[in-house]
């Protein structure tokens, strides 16, 4: 086997638990890398076939991180649970939640065609296709719920970046302050965002880009569409600017999604989604230098994020 680069060496443990699962007369040719991912590792692995073709799979592998027992098993759930329901996503392979056979909780699954995409260019047309599979998620009816959403935040833990607007911010920490809206709970994602959806944009598509995949599912919740919404929003701003932010929200709607029916109970939850995100901007930020957004310094997204808090409590009035 060779390794496309060091740090995509695959420990024996795992190799030896992913072979076990691979189809008679496979072995593992090669391993990637992939770069995006904050919690977890994420590495490709070609499969040499034995009439000479390769196929590609997919390992996730959590190390030392706090419940990834969890993380995987829900995620491992949803992927079958996803299967045959016309959302592109990865098909399960098999999962090591425990480590038991791996040496840190692992999960392999199959590989999407696409890739992310983060670039400014393109984005109102993206931008509504991103919203078409959302609410397409959203409308998924499981036999079997998965669990209650968690926030993310708290007013207590909000981190007020240097040089924002304190009377907005204020506000806005005394608007999470109160209990959440009443809301009809839905089938959400919890991390959806440009990061975690692939697309097609090879050339020759003169009808456009199309989404290929939506990864990562091991925050898989139960609660207000209004969430993944306001999820989406902020990572849009931060990504592309404010006003992008502001207008994926519409998108939903356009593309036939339902939001809370008073805008003040709308506007709780892009505010508590915007906040949340206070706490970890660096975390977030990183990824997209690598991806090859090298504009986007912790100061920068920080001063987006402030731009974005700021509109919202505008749209108070």
């Amino acid at each position: 086997m060779t390794n496309h680069d060091d740090a995509a060496a695959v420990r024996p443990l795992t190799l030896a638990w992913v072979s076990r699962h691979l189809e008679v007369g496979e072995r593992i040719v090669r391993t990637e890398a992939l770069h995006g991912g904050i919690t977890a590792e994420m590495r490709r692995l070609t499969i040499g076939r034995p009439d000479g073709g390769t196929r590609d799979l997919v390992l996730r592998t959590f190390v030392n991180v706090e419940h990834a027992e969890d993380w995987l098993n829900r995620e491992a759930g949803t992927l079958t649970l996803l299967t045959g329901t016309g959302v592109p996503a990865p098909g399960l392979v098999a999962v090591d939640p425990t480590a038991a056979h791996c040496q840190y909780p692992s999960l392999l699954m199959t590989h999407l065609a696409g890739r992310t995409v983060l670039d400014d260019e393109g984005l109102e047309t993206r931008v509504p296709l991103l919203a078409r599979q959302l609410v397409a998620i959203h409308a998924l009816r499981p036999a079997e719920r998965p669990r209650e959403y968690a926030a993310w935040t708290t007013a207590a833990t909000v981190v007020t970046p240097k040089g924002a607007d304190a009377a907005a911010w204020a506000a806005a920490i005394d608007m999470i302050r109160r209990p959440a809206p009443r809301y009809e709970g839905r089938f959400l994602h919890r991390d959806f965002q440009p990061g975690n959806v692939l697309f097609d944009v090879s050339p020759p598509r003169p009808a456009g880009p199309r989404i290929t995949g939506v990864v990562d599912w091991a925050a898989t919740s139960w609660g207000p569409a209004d969430l993944d919404v306001a999820h989406c929003s902020t990572n849009l701003a931060l990504l592309h600017g404010p006003a992008w932010g502001l207008r994926f929200a519409e998108a939903y709607e356009e593309a036939g999604g339902v939001l809370a029916a008073a805008a003040s109970e709308r506007l709780y939850w892009q505010v508590r989604s915007g906040l949340a995100f206070s706490e970890e901007v660096q975390l977030v930020a990183q990824p997209w230098r690598e991806a090859g957004r090298a504009e986007l310094t912790t100061r920068a997204v920080e001063e987006r994020l402030d731009a974005y808090v700021t509109a919202l409590m505008d749209a108070l009035g």
